[in-house]
């Protein structure tokens, strides 16, 4: 056998980088979509944060004057009267969307770290490859 067969051949540095192309290009494609999936769970976690705090904050129930006649659980205990009722009020359904709400923050979390994670590992380049100049 000669220096110049193929099985023996050394590999080519110009043809590096076409051959990871595709790798690259699919890798790519695949932290984009997961990271779309992060910025979705994101805003999904920002809107129940923002339902959470408008059960545990706001006013309810009938108008008493110029506000309502319950206020909100964080804000002052929950009233004995029954007009002040509400069963999204009631600690136990709060404490159940506090949990869900912290739930869905982790996965929000998880997939943008992922998401990063797989970003740089689309963009780097694979060891003993040479830098384009």
């Amino acid at each position: 056998m000669t220096a110049e067969s193929p099985a023996q051949r050394a590999p080519d540095p110009a043809g590096a980088p076409a051959a990871d192309a595709g790798k690259t290009g699919k890798e790519g494609r695949q932290a984009d979509r997961i990271e779309a999936w992060s910025i979705a769970w994101m805003l999904l976690a920002m809107l129940m944060w923002g339902c959470f705090a408008f059960l545990m904050l706001s006013d309810y129930g009938p108008e008493s004057g110029d506000r309502a006649l319950c206020r909100g659980p964080l804000v002052r205990p929950a009233s004995e009267s029954s007009l002040c009722r509400d069963e999204l009020r009631q600690w136990p359904a709060l404490l159940g969307i506090l949990a869900l709400t912290a739930v869905v923050t982790v996965v929000a979390a998880a997939t943008t770290v992922y998401a990063k994670v797989l970003s740089r590992l689309a963009h780097h380049e694979p060891p003993g490859a040479r830098p384009q100049d």
